[in-house]
């Protein structure tokens, strides 16, 4: 085995260890507080920051990473969640809104420092090859959503199994032993300009890229919508799952996101090129219909149950395509010498775009029902892709 294409496979299994906790608490948490009898807004306000410093992280993450390297960054990750993890293992009389925001402030930025440092990593690991760079980091991101998808199912299961925080103990043991693995692996230095870059580098001069962050935020806002808070709470109050059954969905849901994503290489080839930018273009207006057809036949009165999962099962496919494809288009658009400062900025956007999905998600399920977040989801993807046409 050659030395990048193991340095690959090592940054792929610490995403993984790390992406298997981020999809746990996320589950974890809007279960657990929903159990408690919050609001879908409030529980929607607990990931505020999370969000928020997710936008911050990946703005500062990329100019570290220049600096640094991209593998001190990760391992910064790791450590920060599992600090993260921790902090919510106090009694639950301590565990206020407050509280729990700067908790997930402090996986908001673990998350995306982690997700940052892997996929900027991929540039340098990957072949030469334009459509070695498409499968590399499909198969990255794609088996990395699998992966989330397994970790909301493993949230949920700990729940009812061990307790919020026997869930979280075992969470933060995993990660740490993960963590000492990954050190023990990678060199240093992965990423890591000769000269110091200035922090005015990290706002990108290229207008691909520019519009790509533009899309990329409509296009996660779009999801988050209504995945994050109104999905999960119109499946069990509406729908009356259970825990366990919602969990086990959605990760169903996610990991079948992630094995698409993963495969669309192998299917997707035009003329055993790359996608470009009018593949972005196609595949999020296909996905601009998904969201849109989902509300008209809820407020046609179909049955619920057949809409939303048929209807989400159909999304998911889409939108992994889109992922994939945008996932691609940053790095094959960022320059190799200035690519964990292009990575950091256009995952500032999908930060922002999630930030703005998960307000919105909270809000319009609570005035509106399911049906509002699907019109916000659909508005968003037509401001991706009004966007992606001028995508190269």
């Amino acid at each position: 085995m050659n030395t990048a294409l193991r340095n690959y496979l090592v940054v792929t299994g610490g995403y993984w260890g790390f992406t298997l906790t981020d999809g746990a608490i996320r589950m974890l948490v809007v279960l657990y507080f929903h159990q408690l009898g919050y609001s879908a807004f409030a529980i929607a306000s607990l990931f505020l920051f999370y969000e928020f410093f997710g936008v911050v992280t990946n703005l500062v993450g990329g100019w570290l990473g220049a600096r640094l390297g991209l593998n001190r960054i990760m391992h910064a990750g790791m450590l920060l969640q599992v600090g993260a993890l921790l902090m919510l293992t106090v009694p639950q009389d301590w565990l206020g809104v407050a509280y729990v925001m700067c908790a997930q402030a402090l996986s908001g930025i673990a998350k995306d420092l982690n997700k940052m440092s892997a996929k900027a990593s991929v540039k340098h690991f990957s072949p030469d090859s334009d459509s070695g760079l498409f499968r590399w980091v499909a198969v990255l991101t794609g088996s990395k959503n699998a992966l989330k998808g397994a970790g909301f199912f493993l949230g949920a299961v700990l729940l009812e199994v061990a307790g919020f925080r026997g869930a979280l103990f075992w969470l933060a043991g995993g990660l740490f032993a993960v963590f000492l693995l990954t050190v023990s692996l990678l060199p240093a230095g992965v990423g890591q300009l000769a000269g110091k870059p200035k922090f005015t580098d990290v706002f990108s001069k290229n207008p691909a890229i520019n519009r790509l962050s533009a899309a990329r935020f409509f296009l996660f806002g779009a999801r988050d919508v209504w995945f994050v808070v109104g999905l999960p709470v119109f499946l069990a109050d509406q729908l009356g799952w259970s825990f366990s059954g919602t969990g086990a969905f959605m990760a169903v849901w996610v990991i079948g996101y992630g094995i698409v994503q993963a495969t669309v290489p192998g299917w997707m080839k035009h003329h055993h090129a790359a996608p470009r930018g009018a593949s972005a273009l196609f595949w999020v207006l296909l996905l601009t219909l998904i969201p849109a057809a989902i509300a008209l036949g809820l407020q046609a009165g179909w049955p619920a149950e057949a809409v939303v999962v048929g209807g989400l099962l159909l999304f998911g496919a889409v939108f992994a395509v889109n992922s994939a494809v945008h996932s691609y288009l940053i790095l094959a658009y960022a320059d190799h010498d200035k690519v964990a400062l292009n990575v950091g900025f256009y995952y500032m956007a999908n930060a922002g775009g999630r930030l703005i999905g998960t307000v919105a998600s909270g809000l319009a399920y609570q005035t509106g029902g399911l049906v509002a977040c699907l019109w916000i989801s659909a508005f968003f993807l037509l401001a991706a892709t009004l966007i992606s046409r001028r995508l190269p």
